[in-house]
């Protein structure tokens, strides 16, 4: 039995133009100018994406709440090992051992979150079986597997006094690994097909590295004595303006895509970390030499990414479950080639 107009055998398509004065017989005429007007205007309404009964199109991803921790434990992380060696060169020696211990802590934290959300501990060690630069699963499982050696002896040259050599060797490599652990996971989730993180995909990694340098740099701050935490305000303070203001211009270019940033939970998360992403950086520019407003505010930034993250996991999770943030960007591309107009239609 043939399904009739608007049921599932028309989910997602442009019903035929009726025949009449001024337009084609057949509904691809008027893609080809049959249906237009003398000014060049298109007669046939613009199409809504639809799906079947306003079922998603795609299926969510399966992950669960352990895929935001690892982001932000990775991301703080990644930056906080960079910062170290930095520390370390210029002979802060009380900045390099807390942002090492940092460093190291996370390199543990996101193995575990990583592993707990696959199920199983060797599904992640099948990933380090080859090396397969198209998946950037895999590649960020060796980066996470490499990042974690070279933390560890920078951890053990700094807090530890062992392998200098060798924790020196581990830090310099830190200064390529920490940025890419910190910024490789946004190209795993744009990767995807959930419209909200796909069609983000180049400001993502900017977003996610500005506030992995904002949480790592708040956190030194809550962990340094002030008089020697000038870096790291430094560095919490610019990924903090610079993360704001890569948000901002995320959501302007995602359009339509970003609804799910002005509802719900991930419009409340992303309020949230904003607020503490503002507040922190205020704190450490106004009063960051004074302890008890270091603590608070290096605390405040590291929650924020925190905020940050769930909140672009979350927001992911509402696109995909919407059909015309699915169909919206496919037709956009097609009005692009030189196809019909379409308008973005939830509801």
């Amino acid at each position: 039995m043939s399904a009739g107009p608007g049921g599932p055998g028309d989910a997602g398509r442009r019903p035929p133009p009726a025949a009449g004065p001024g337009r084609g017989t057949q509904g691809q005429g008027a893609r080809s100018g049959a249906g237009r007007r003398r000014d060049g205007a298109t007669m046939v309404p613009d199409a809504e994406p639809r799906s079947y009964y306003g079922q998603p199109i795609i299926n969510r991803p399966v992950w669960t709440w352990e895929v935001p921790w690892y982001l932000w434990a990775g991301g703080l992380a990644g930056a906080s090992l960079p910062l170290g060696v930095a520390a370390s060169l210029g002979g802060n020696r009380a900045l390099a051992r807390r942002a090492s211990a940092v460093a190291l802590a996370g390199a543990l934290a996101s193995p575990a979150l990583l592993v707990s959300d696959l199920g199983r501990p060797e599904r992640f060690l099948n990933m380090l079986r080859v090396f397969k630069p198209t998946s950037a699963m895999n590649v960020g499982s060796w980066i996470l597997t490499a990042f974690g050696s070279a933390a560890a002896l920078g951890a053990g040259r700094e807090l530890f006094g062992v392998f200098p050599r060798a924790g020196r060797a581990g830090q310099l490599a830190g200064l390529v690994l920490g940025p890419a652990l910190s910024t490789y996971t946004a190209t795993l989730i744009s990767g995807t097909a959930v419209p909200a993180w796909h069609e983000a995909r180049h400001d993502l990694p900017y977003v996610f590295a500005a506030s992995s340098a904002a949480s790592a740099g708040g956190v030194a701050c809550a962990l340094t004595p002030p008089r020697a935490a000038g870096p790291a305000r430094v560095l919490a303070i610019g990924g903090a303006v610079s993360g704001l203001a890569g948000l901002e211009l995320m959501e302007r270019r995602l359009g339509p895509l970003a609804a799910p940033y002005h509802s719900g939970t991930p419009h409340r998360l992303g309020q949230a970390a904003r607020a503490l992403t503002a507040l922190g950086a205020l704190g450490l520019a106004r009063g960051g030499r004074r302890r008890p407003v270091a603590v608070a505010a290096g605390l405040a930034l590291a929650a924020g990414a925190a905020a940050e993250r769930w909140s672009i996991f979350a927001a992911g999770m509402a696109s995909a479950d919407d059909p015309a943030a699915t169909v919206g960007p496919q037709r956009e591309r097609l009005r692009r080639q030189g196809g019909a107009p379409t308008r973005y239609v939830r509801g």
